[in-house]
């Protein structure tokens, strides 16, 4: 399974930025998707989650200024980020788990990072 992560780059604060995570591979399902992301110095933490069923759940630090989602044909989770903050800046790193096509059990799969900075 392969994810390929899109969508980081420079922004204002105040502005706006969507990344995306887009899974491959021999996929027989997908349970949740989520995001991570780390500052320098500091701790790989959650952001945001989604489950199979659409349940979501975020970080205290970015509710109601980020949504999670995803598509389920495309196998793709996407964040929404607006009202981005300088403390928002780091490499984001999307989190699925996936059951393989033959296999009866889950497996935890890592993008390898978008890098989003929110400066001026």
């Amino acid at each position: 399974v392969q994810l390929v992560e899109s969508g980081g780059g420079l922004v204002q604060p105040g502005g706006a930025l969507r990344v995306s995570c887009a899974a491959s591979g021999s996929i027989f399902n997908i349970g949740f998707m989520g995001w991570y992301r780390q500052a320098p110095g500091k701790e790989r933490e959650l952001v945001a989650r989604i489950t199979s069923d659409g349940t979501t759940n975020y970080a205290d630090s970015v509710k109601g200024r980020f949504t999670i989602s995803r598509d389920n044909a495309k196998n793709t989770v996407y964040l929404q980020m607006n009202s981005l903050k300088p403390e928002d800046t780091a490499v984001y790193y999307c989190n699925i788990g996936a059951r393989r096509s033959g296999l009866s059990s889950y497996t935890t799969y890592w993008g390898q990072g978008t890098q989003v900075t929110v400066s001026s």
